[in-house]
């Protein structure tokens, strides 16, 4: 039997949301185990690393939502230390990126140290399909009518259900789609580091692409949050969200240690030419 968000198969319960973070993970290893070979990769550490990435992954992302809760949610990070059970309880959604992104880098250093793989080339194939998945995986969003945007009388608007609309917006019907921007934004992410990688790869800049990973996602982060109704902020800091603020961290960190390693990367060069 199907509904909106699922299909019951007796007294399982599967949600579309699940289904599709699971896709878009598959299809991204499937695409990572494709290309390693160019990079002089074994495509079988993909398959064989993607449970020490998910569940580090998973765990990241569960304790970001307990920490910076969406105020749509009712639920705080207090509620969470008095109902340590409900920590568990991601069946009930509440998945944050930063925290999967982090979670799923500090997996890959564990399983590239355990089989002493080279870890930058590895996150550097890795970052296309990190964010293809999340191309995919955004896509519960839109099933499950979360995640949306301001009200909006664009072409592309979406209707939001009365029941899934927030406190204060009964009376709007349409909204931006703020998964189907973030999709697109990751889908030409993951091209453009894929046209770059070959390149990168030649010139012996391991870890470059995964930098250029953070920033591309850090960017679209901070601009969408300017349109999403239902982020956590910072107590005094209202400005802000507080994924704005930890997008601008990221921007700055990775940003600054791209170009300190660019421009270290000349300076060897130079002297190497020099000599």
């Amino acid at each position: 039997m199907l509904d909106a968000y699922g299909i019951h198969l007796g007294p399982l319960y599967i949600r579309f949301y699940a289904l599709l973070l699971i896709s878009g993970m598959v299809v991204g290893a499937y695409i990572a185990a494709r290309r390693a070979p160019r990079f002089g990769l074994e495509p079988k550490h993909i398959w064989d690393g993607l449970t020490w990435a998910v569940l580090p992954g998973l765990i990241g992302a569960r304790i970001y939502h307990i920490l910076t809760p969406s105020p749509a949610s009712g639920l705080t990070t207090q509620y969470y230390l008095e109902n340590p059970l409900q920590m568990l309880a991601i069946w009930n959604g509440g998945l944050g990126i930063y925290g999967g992104i982090v979670g799923g880098i500090i997996g890959i250093w564990l399983y590239a140290r355990r089989h002493k793989q080279p870890l930058l080339r590895w996150l550097d194939l890795v970052a296309p399909s990190m964010a293809i998945g999340q191309a995919i995986g955004r896509w519960g969003n839109f099933v499950n009518q979360e995640l949306y945007g301001a009200p909006s009388d664009l072409p592309w608007a979406i209707y939001i259900d009365p029941t899934n609309r927030l406190p204060g917006y009964a009376e709007f019907e349409r909204f931006h789609p703020l998964f189907l921007y973030e999709s697109l934004w990751m889908l030409g992410t993951a091209l453009l580091l894929i046209s770059l990688a070959q390149r990168f790869h030649a010139q012996g800049r391991h870890g470059d692409l995964t930098l250029l990973y953070i920033v591309s996602y850090a960017v679209i982060r901070f601009l969408l949050d300017f349109l999403r109704l239902d982020s956590h902020s910072i107590q005094g800091i209202p400005a802000l969200t507080t994924a704005q603020i930890v997008s601008l961290v990221a921007i700055a960190a990775a940003a600054g240690l791209f170009i300190f390693r660019d421009r270290r990367a000349a300076a060897l060069k130079e002297v190497t030419n020099e000599r």
